[in-house]
């Protein structure tokens, strides 16, 4: 096998790591913390930040589902597998993943400290990538993993300038110190998706009790249901009974019908057969967890058309049942909204402006068609995510030298079905490859561990196959 290099130290750089060193590559992890394995996600958790999913599902071993499972237990032998753990833990647990696969591959991993600044393209055919860091490193490569994970969020349209450089406004709310201090006043966070419920939660417990959320469908996230209510007999194990529900949801019902959803050739279409489905089992919740390993399969058998739609008109919808709030997030949440610590508006977002005591936004009533413009003391873009194909310095170079391409509706990069980038001839690249949010468009349900696992067991065995007997090329050099 030859050198790999995984770019980023997240739960996809860990998890991607741990495959490439189980089927025999060199490593070199390349990531700016001083602690690989946590992420912007896990590094800056708060205790009460949760893990969105419960202990049982979240394993970066694909062949020991309960291993995180059994790790939270070595810290509290209370825990259950329907349990919503500290997010703080889950950085622990990459941590140790990948000390863990360190220590069984003797010497095949670097980790390497900077960011990653260009990937060149081999003088010769068949040669080795160069992958030049910000510091000057250099770094040869056989293959280059691209496990960027979740780029900070984009601006808001109509963002004044002045209000943009003011401290009163906050990019990034994962940021290492990007809540503190924020002046005395009301706080307006953008977004109602689980990012702005993080924040919320945070300001709210350093005792800020004027908050106000807004986004076009004031659309908060849905909660998961609580671990009482999980049957410790469903079949399939620990997993199944964390997310079994009252109708005792089955994969057997699950398979049973993907034909008719698979088949259904339309956003309208799916719908009626999710509806119907939710509605013989009596539980919609069951149903979206039932049909996880299939959301990319419902998502690819729409024509473009109907991927279109669903995105304007029903990806809010989908996420807010998708991806839910632990019970006791919920709680705190709704804890908040019920004292009237925490407002929800729905509303568009027509303007950003500096004003003499803090911020003035301009506000469209979502119902009612009223435009308002009250002034915050500071404004947090809670928006999530943005889009990495406009956000990413190193992607942006990769794009505009042909080396990659954008994705569907940009928004990731276009890749082959095992993850190897397109080219902007279409081609796929024999070195460069991605998983998790990188390859959103081309896939949708690519965000969370347990689908970034499947991605990096799949990547891992396709580079097995093209780099089994290569010599390693040469060790990292200063230029």
């Amino acid at each position: 096998m030859g050198i790999a290099v995984v770019v980023g130290g997240g739960c996809s750089g860990v998890l991607a790591t741990r495959e490439l060193l189980r089927t025999g590559w060199h490593v070199v992890l390349v990531d700016p913390g001083a602690r690989p394995g946590r992420g912007l996600a896990y590094s800056t958790a708060d205790p009460w930040h949760l893990l969105n999913s419960p202990a049982a599902a979240m394993s970066a071993d694909p062949d020991r589902p309960d291993d995180f499972l059994r790790w939270c237990r070595q810290r509290d032998p209370r825990t259950g597998p329907a349990d919503f753990v500290p997010r703080s833990w889950y950085g622990d647990y990459l941590t140790e993943v990948l000390r863990a696969a360190d220590e069984t591959a003797q010497g095949r991993l670097t980790v390497q400290r900077g960011r990653v600044a260009r990937i060149f393209e081999p003088s010769v055919n068949g040669g080795p990538l160069t992958v030049l860091l910000t510091d000057d490193v250099v770094i040869p490569a056989d293959r280059v993993v691209l496990a960027l994970g979740h780029p900070a969020p984009s601006a808001p349209a109509r963002l004044d300038a002045a209000a943009a450089r003011s401290g009163a406004y906050v990019a990034d709310p994962w940021r290492p110190g990007a809540l503190a201090g924020l002046p005395e006043g009301p706080i307006l966070l953008i977004g109602t998706g689980l990012t702005a419920v993080d924040v919320a939660l945070t300001l709210a417990n350093a005792g800020r009790r004027d908050l106000t959320a807004v986004s076009r469908h004031g659309l908060l996230p849905q909660p998961h249901r609580r671990p009482a209510a999980a049957s410790a007999t469903a079949p399939g194990g620990p997993a199944a009974a964390a997310q079994a529900g009252p109708a005792q949801v089955t994969a057997a019902q699950t398979v049973a019908a993907l034909p008719e959803l698979l088949a259904a050739g339309s956003v309208a279409g799916l719908l009626r057969s999710l509806r119907r489905l939710a509605a013989d089992t009596g539980d919609w919740r069951a149903v979206f967890d039932a049909l996880r390993p299939h959301w990319d399969a419902l998502w690819q058998s729409l024509p473009e058309p109907g991927q279109r739609r669903f995105l304007r008109h029903l990806a809010r919808y989908w996420e807010v049942h998708r991806h839910r709030m632990a019970p006791a997030v919920a709680d705190g949440i709704g804890a908040l909204r019920e004292s009237g610590s925490l407002r929800v508006r729905a509303a568009e977002l027509c303007g950003i402006e500096a004003a003499d005591e803090g911020v003035r936004v301009v506000l469209r009533e979502r119902h009612g068609g009223a435009i308002t413009a009250p002034t915050f003391a500071a404004v947090v873009n809670c928006t999530g995510p943005g889009r990495i194909v406009e956000s990413d310095p190193l992607v942006r170079a990769l794009v505009a030298e042909g080396m990659a391409r954008p994705g569907p509706y940009r928004l990731g990069l276009d890749t082959d079905p095992h993850g190897a980038l397109l080219r902007r001839d279409g081609s796929a690249h024999p070195a460069l490859w991605t998983l998790g949010p990188t390859r959103r468009g081309v896939l949708w349900e690519t965000t969370a561990a347990p689908e970034i696992r499947t991605q990096a067991r799949a990547l891992a065995v396709a580079l097995g196959d093209a780099g089994r007997d290569r010599a390693p090329v040469a060790e990292c050099v200063e230029s």
